[in-house]
Parts: structure tokens; sequence; C-alpha cells
């Protein structure tokens, strides 16, 4: 769990029907605060049940989680509504006492960070976010180039977070934060004094919903927070224009900011190649005039005409020449290392700008000699500089084109939505009056939206009217369009194909699922592998490291070369002993470059997450992918992950006299509060029974003191009557005789491996219902294929015993663990990892949410509860069983590639230092010259961001057999 609690609420992902496997909470709506809670006395998860049963109740309370493994209670509140001090009060009242009442309140911003060009750099603004008072958490993404930032908004503001990253040397522009959900921007006509301001803010701020107003008068610009359940963009922009009255005539329309993101990527696309252009114009000149003329009498012998002294036209152009690069174009490498000096840290700004300004001060000092003297004779290394400038631009450029295509996948999904939909206007009787064209982000809740065939759903909602089949793969990775008939829900982002649907909106803008999908997957690439460990220790020492091999690798062919320990010859022709050092020593300083390392881990991590998300799988970040791709043993829950979910009651049997009419009743009524899928069944049975027979259920509202028992069933009082829903161990523990009749009825649906549940009324078995719930199709084939892949599968289930050996001898599980509760479930896996294995948990309920936090990887069923799915490490959207095939290679592959990437990056330094470094010049004459070193250290960079990219070629290894 994150900094009080945060990163465990923000998981979008909530239970849903079959053909959607995700939706949105309601836990989003920025009018609510964050409150952690120490609560003792939780011994068990029908303790934490209860407590989330008790604050659930409470008006004002938007989402709860209770982990009884911590003993720790995450709740979101709407702070006008309810205290934090009400809450603490409730739950001492239901008898569990409350240690601690945090009163501070985190917010999340996320930062575009300009200038990083290594691991240093993100190192050095991570550092600078970590001193800033009231900055909680900080990391920063070196391939994203973003920050995201925890801080205390009573302690310090945005403001002050970027003038922190400004003043380590880096720019920094907010992308998001804590208060922009909810925010519409509009664009004002009309406003044309002070007054007219006034009366725009003050009409707005009154207006019911408004929660707060910025104006912006230069660009006469108004920025709303509001309340999406009382209003939205388009009753604020009619606010507006009816704020004038007769005498103004205000006018507001959406402004809408072109895509940040991608704006800033093609800028610094644009800006390298410009830069490499303007290297370009002076740089082949110099190339031409010290390598390519000399080489062509006499085509080149007018360079080594003498001006004055020793002074040749050759050297005066190549340093005419070499100046505006050195020093325009160069420039970005002198600031960046002034800051990352002035920091105390080195980076790759430090290499290259040491490099560049030996070649150069020293090439003015070979011009400056030969133009006060009538006999030096020295070469200088202009081109040198030149080119390294130039070649250093040129892998930037192709570096930076190739890290905007990692984000591609992510891109996809965010243009996903529509821009316009069709608004429909209704009359009281739901006939339509009007149809109106209209922006997605204008849409409020509750509008009805018309799709056409072929047309994409804009928002989430739920079909009011009209049939069809909806394409969801973009967004579920299921290929099959689903049907869709009123009452079913659509997702924003997925293709109406066939009929015509109209749909009511009920989730917009950043509460879409698609909006919540993006979020998800962008935190996901900014989170920090812990593979990343390496890079982040080398690049600690890795650029004074490579200062100190160069100086020693001067001084090592310098000294020898006075002492006359190698013969001249091998000295280039134009060079002195000083001269070959030199350029031996800026080979080495150039070669090696700390960006390639930093690049290996982020630019994988956010491919493989992307892509991860295209196929319905959503991996939250390295660290899940590093731990998944360890895995050796999947323990699996069965209701609703290895089974469809969806239990049914397939036979009644009474033991005793009363009516199957009341018997029903009486069970549902005990039932009616139950979230599990067995209960759920049994609720539905009583309900058709009582509709087909005409019953008003009169047991139904009748239930008191309803207490879940984990693993076993309920007990409440119906009427006057004390009624308990459950199993045999629910029975036995209440100490209800159970006959032989009961015995035998459990016995023999047991062997056709459904489950029993049996209901007591004042201590007597009054009757049992046997349920159902059919194996998935596929739920075979990933098990045998895991088996290939050598991971062994387990059961564990709160069923009963003979039920559970049932299923699993059905699916080809030979490990089966039954009649557990929560807590046993997750004290089994910590038995599986205390033998040493790595250990996943696939599970969808509230029941699996202790043990999919104790393993090692916690893999939850999309259409599972928002419990399940916050404490998982993973979320199958569709919630096929496939999928963790799927999940488990993508991270193997993942890792594998990025292990390949460090081979990449420490391949060309641990190769090109001893070469640039001159170990193989005595024995082959072969050296690399500074600039060709320059060229291998861009190629490093780019190298790496393309083998992470082949991770976009990723097929699932089990395709389904409905594709």
């Amino acid at each position: 769990m994150g900094p009080n609690g945060m990163e465990d609420l923000k998981n979008p992902l909530l239970q849903s029907p079959d053909s959607i496997a995700i939706t949105i909470p309601e836990s989003v709506d920025k009018r609510t605060r964050t409150v952690m809670l120490k609560i003792g006395n939780i011994k068990c998860a029908s303790c934490a049940t209860s407590i989330e049963s008790v604050l659930r109740g409470l008006n004002g309370v938007k989402n709860v989680t209770v982990s009884p493994l911590r003993g720790q209670a995450a709740i979101q509140y709407i702070q006008k509504v309810i205290t934090a001090k009400k809450l603490k009060e409730t739950i001492e009242n239901a008898g569990f006492p409350v240690h601690e009442v945090p009163e501070q309140e985190i917010v999340v911003c996320r930062l575009r960070i300009k200038g990083m060009v290594c691991t240093s750099c993100s190192e050095a603004v991570e550092r600078a976010l970590q001193m800033v008072n009231g900055v909680k958490k900080a990391v920063v993404g070196l391939a994203l180039d973003e920050a995201k930032v925890h801080f205390d908004p009573n302690l310090v503001d945005t403001d002050d977070i970027i003038d922190a990253v400004k003043d380590a040397g880096f720019g920094a522009d907010l992308i998001s934060s804590g208060n922009d959900e909810n925010k519409v921007h509009l664009k004002l006509d009309g406003v044309n004094s002070l007054d007219d301001v006034k009366t725009i803010q003050s009409s707005l701020e009154s207006f019911h919903g408004v929660n707060h107003v910025e104006m912006e008068l230069v660009e006469n610009k108004v920025t709303v927070t509001y309340d999406p359940d009382l209003t939205g963009p388009r009753t604020l922009m009619h606010c507006i224009q009816e704020a004038g009255g007769c005498s103004k005539s205000y006018q507001a329309v959406l402004y809408v900011s072109p895509s940040r993101r991608e704006t800033e990527r093609q800028h610094e696309i644009k800006m390298y190649r410009n830069e490499f252009l303007f290297s370009c114009l002076f740089s082949v000149p110099v190339f031409i005039f010290s390598m390519v003329l000399p080489m062509l009498p006499p085509l080149g012998d007018w360079l080594e005409y003498k001006i004055y002294n020793m002074l040749t036209i050759g050297v005066l152009l190549r340093w005419i020449l070499c100046t505006p690069v050195q020093f325009v174009t160069g420039r970005r490498f002198y600031v960046g290392s002034y800051h990352a000096l002035r920091r105390r840290y080195a980076n790759m700004d430090v290499l290259v700008a040491m490099g560049t300004n030996a070649a150069y001060f020293y090439s003015v000092y070979v011009a400056i000699k030969a133009f006060i003297s009538d006999t030096f004779e020295g070469e200088d290394f202009f081109e040198t500089s030149a080119m390294l400038i130039s070649f250093i631009l040129f892998g930037k450029y192709l570096e930076v084109i190739a890290k905007g295509r990692t984000s591609e996948a992510l891109a996809k999904l965010t243009d996903l939505a529509p821009d316009m939909a069709h608004l429909l206007t209704l009359d009281s009787n739901g006939n339509v009056i009007s149809e109106t064209e209209i922006s997605t982000q204008l849409i409020q809740r509750n509008d009805i939206i018309k799709i056409v065939p072929g047309e994409k759903v804009p928002v989430d909602g739920i079909v009011t009217d009209g049939q069809s089949y909806v394409n969801e793969s973009m967004i579920t990775g299921e290929a099959r369009p689903i049907a869709k008939k009123p009452g079913d829900k659509v997702i924003g982002g997925t293709v109406n194909e066939n009929g015509c649907l109209l749909v009511k909106a009920t989730h917009v803008g950043s509460e879409t699922a698609l909006s919540q999908i993006v979020q998800l997957v962008e935190a996901a690439q900014l989170a920090r592998a812990p593979v990343q460990k390496l890079a982040d220790k080398i690049s600690k020492f890795f650029v004074p490291a490579v200062v100190l091999a160069a100086l020693i690798t001067w001084m090592g062919w310098f000294i020898p070369g006075v002492l006359g320990l190698y013969p001249r010859h091998w000295i280039p022709r134009g060079m002195d002993r000083f001269e070959l050092a030199l350029q031996f020593g800026i080979s080495v300083l150039v070669v090696a470059c700390p960006c390639a390392l930093g690049l290996a881990t982020p630019t994988a991590v956010m491919v493989a997450t992307g892509k991860g998300a295209s196929l319905g799988v959503l991996i939250k970040g390295g660290d899940a992918l590093e731990k998944a791709h360890k895995v050796k043993t999947i323990v699996f829950d069965k209701t609703g992950t290895l089974t469809v979910g969806k239990p049914k009651v397939v036979s009644v049997m009474l033991f005793s006299s009363i009516s199957m009419e009341d018997f029903c009743n009486v069970a549902t009524a005990a039932e009616a509060n139950s979230e599990h899928p067995i209960a759920k069944a049994v609720v539905e049975h009583g309900r058709k029974l009582g509709q087909s027979s005409g019953s008003n259920a009169q047991f139904f509202e009748g239930a008191k003191d309803f207490e879940v028992h984990a693993g076993a069933g309920v007990t409440a009082k119906v009427g006057d009557k004390m009624v308990l829903v459950g199993n045999k161990r629910l029975m036995q523990t209440y100490n209800i005789p159970v006959c032989y009749e009961v015995e035998n009825y459990i016995s023999e649906n047991e062997q056709l491996a459904r489950t029993c549940v049996l209901v007591a009324i004042d201590g007597k078995v009054a009757g049992a219902l046997a349920v159902t719930d059919p194996v998935k199709p596929e739920a075979m084939r990933v098990i045998s294929y895991l088996h290939s892949m050598g991971i062994s599968s387990i059961m564990v289930t709160g069923d009963n015993w003979a039920t559970a050996g049932a299923i699993a001898k059905e699916v080809g599980i030979e490990k089966v663990v039954a009649e557990t509760d929560p807590l046993g479930k997750a004290e089994r896996i910590k038995d599986l990892q205390m033998k040493g294995n790595k250990v996943a948990m696939v599970g969808d309920g509230i029941n699996d949410s202790p043990a999919l936090v104790a393993a090692d990887v916690g893999i939850a069923i999309g259409a599972g509860t928002d419990v399940a799915i916050e404490a998982a490490d993973v979320v199958l959207i569709k919630s096929n069983l496939e999928d963790v095939i799927t999940a488990i290679d993508l991270s193997r592959k993942t890792i594998s590639r990025i292990h390949l990437n460090y081979v990449w990056a420490l391949g060309y330094n641990i190769l090109g230092l001893p070469v640039a470094a001159g170990i193989l010049y005595p024995f082959t004459g072969i050296r690399l010259p500074p600039w060709l070193a320059g060229a291998c250290m861009a190629a490093s960079s780019v190298s790496v961001v393309c083998s992470s990219l082949l991770l976009q070629s990723y097929k699932k290894p089990l395709q389904s057999s409905s594709r």
C-alpha cells in the first residue's frame, strides 16, 4: 500500500457483468478525501467484512477497503457529508478500537521533465524532489520523461515542486494534479472588462455543483472544477451565457488543447533534427576539409597555403566552422554539465563537454601556436569536436523517435474515444425531441446518446433502447462481438457493429473505463522495476569511473611515449605523442555513456505494459513483471475463477414441514446481503420462485443481525426465526445436527460436483439447495499449458472436499485444499513460499484479497470485486483464464528482453572502452577516432530502444478457440 493508502485505492477496475469485465469506481470523485485508520481486534476476514458493511451504510462514504492481515482500513468519504471523526466513532461503536486517525492528506501530481539525458539525470531530479518539504515520495521515469510526486498540499504546492525541478537544472511542466478530475476548460467571448470577469466568476461560484473557479484574464479562459453528480460542462456553459442577463452577451466554448504528450514529443524530435542539421551545415565542410580533400591532391593543396607563419587556410577554416557547432549547437552540453556539477553529480553532458572541449581547445592552442611561430607543426582536432557533437545529436534524434514508439500502445488506447457524439433530447414520454452533435467532452451523466452502426461508443453507459453487437476487442482483447440489449453496459471506445443503440451515460470524462485504464498503464510505465537497481547502482559511479579511465588512458599513452617505450612509427603522420594520447583519452570519454543503461529497463516495461493492456492484461508496473517471470506455482480459487462464477440452484430438498415458498423466502432473506456468488444464486432462485407464484416474499425485508462466517455461510434473524445458511461446517459450529437423510443428499450432489447449501431454521436443518457452477471451457487447456511451462497448479477453495475434488479432476489439477477460509488461503500461500516457491494467486472475490496480497503475484479476474482487483498485481480484463498464461509469458519475455538490453548497453562499453583506449592499436593499427566513438555511444541507446520495441510483436502463446 502506498503512502497513506492512496496507491491501493486508485485501481479503476470494479465488478461488472459478463460482457464488460471492467467499470469505474465512484471513489475517483475528487470531492472525496482518503483517510487511513489502524483498527484493533480484526481477527478474521468476517471482522473486516463487518467493518466494511457498517461503513458502507453511512451516508457520504464512497469506498472502503479493510485489510484483515494489516489491521488497516482505507476509507474514501465526502468531506461535506461526513467527517473522519464520525468514521472513527462508527467503527468503535461496532466493537473495534481505532488506534490512529492520521490527518495528513496526500495528493499526487505528474510532471513532464525536460532535459534528462541519462540515469544520473533522473536520479538528480528524484533527489531534488525528495528534498522538498512536504514531498512524501517521488518517482522519475527516464523513458517517459515524467515524474510522479506524492505530496502534502498543506506543506507544499505544485509550483514549489516545479521550482525544485528547475533549480536542479531541468525544465518541468505540470501534466496533472490530484485536483484535475472533473475539470473543464472554457474559452470566453464577450468579456471586455474586469466587471465582466467578476460577473462570470461570481455566477459560476454560486452555481450548484461548482467547487472551484479559476479565471485567466490574458487568454479569456475559465477553468471550472465541478461535481459531476450535480452539473456538467454544458450546464456550466449555459450558466455563463445567462450571467450577462439582457445587457451582456457572454459566450463560452470548450477549450481543447492539443495532446501535450504528443506535441512535446514532436517538438523534441523537431528540435534535435534542427540542431543536427545546423550542426551538419558546419561539420560536413569541416570533415571534407580535414579528411577528404587532403587525400585528393591537387584539390586539397590550397588548404595548406600559409596565411601567416605556420597558420594555414585549412586550420583557419576548420576553426571558423567548428566554433558555431561547439558553442551554439553544443551549448546544451555546457548547460547540462553546469547544473550537474552544481548538484555534485556527473552525467552524459559532462563526458561530452569534457571530450569536445579537450579537442576544441587543444586545436585552438595549435592554431594560435602556428600563428605566432614560424617553426611549430601540430595537428588540430577541430573535426573531432564538430563531428562528435553532430553524431551525438543524430543519435539523440533517433533515440527520441524510437522512444516515442514505445508508447504507441498507450497512444492507441488514448485515441480510441471518438471526438463527437449524437446527443438526444427526450420528452417526458421518452420520445425524441431533437438530436444534436456535440463534443464527447461535453457529455454529462444521464445524457442519452445515439450510437449508429460503425460508430464508437463515446462514454461508459447503459443501453436504454435498441439491440446490436459491440466489438470490445480494443478494450478487453475479446475478438468476438458482444450482444447488447436494454440494460446491458457498454464501454467507451468500443465499436457498435450493426444495430442502433440509445445509451444513457453513467461515467464520463476521466471516470470512463478507458480513461482509468490509460491512467493505470501510465502509472505502471512510470513504476521502477527491481531489476533497474543494477543500472541505478552503476550510474552512481559510472561517469567518474569513465573520466578516471580516460585520464589513465591519456597518461598510459603519453608517458610511455615521452620515455620512448613504443616506436615512433606508431604515431600517425602529423601527430605527436601528446596528440595521440589525447585522441585516445577523448575516445574513452565519449564511447562510454550511461544513457543506454538507464533506458534498458523502462523502455521494455513501457512497451510490455502497453502491449499487455492492448491484449486485455493490465500489469501494474515493472515490479509485477519481474515477480511474475519467477512464478513456479499458481494457486487458483474455484468459484468465479476456474468456474464461470454464476452458480445456479438446480435442485431443492425439504427436510421439514415448511412449504417450499416459505423455505425459499427465508433463505433469500438471509442471503440477500451477502456478496458471495452462491448467495446470489440462492437469492435469484428465491426471486424467480416468488415471481412465478405471485408471492410478495414477506420475509425478504425482515433479515436482522446479519453476519458473515467466512468460508462457511451466513446467519441472520428473519422475522422471529434464527436462520443459518451455509455448509456443514457452519451447522457443526452451531451444534445443529445433520441427519442421515441430509448427509445422503449432500453426498449425492457432491459426487456430481455440486455444492450443497444447508438452511437451518431455529436449530434444525429445514432443507438444502444444490448449486452448480460450470467449469470455464478454457480451464483444462490452461492447466495443461501451465504444466508444460513448468508451473504447478493448486486449487484452494472454501467449498467442500468432494465438490472441489470433482472440479479439480475435471480441469486436471492434482493438489486440492478445500474448506478453507480467506485467511487460511493466505496461510497456504505462505506455506508454499516458505518452501522456496514463487507463488501466484488467481482469484476474483473479496474472500481472495488476503491471498492476493500474500502471494508474490496477485492475479485478479477482471469481472471480480473491486477489493480483489485493488489487491492484485495483474488484472485480467475479460476474465479469461488463458490470460493467466499471457501474463506469465509476457513477463518472461519482458525480463529476457531487459537482460538482452543490458547486454546491448554494457556490451558497447565493455567492448568499446578497451578499443577506444587503444588496446588493439599496437597489434593491428586499429584505433577508434573520437567522432566514431561518439557514433558508437549514440548507437548504444538506439539499439536498446529498438530492442525493447520488438516486444510490440508479442503474440499470445495460447489463443482462444473462439478466435
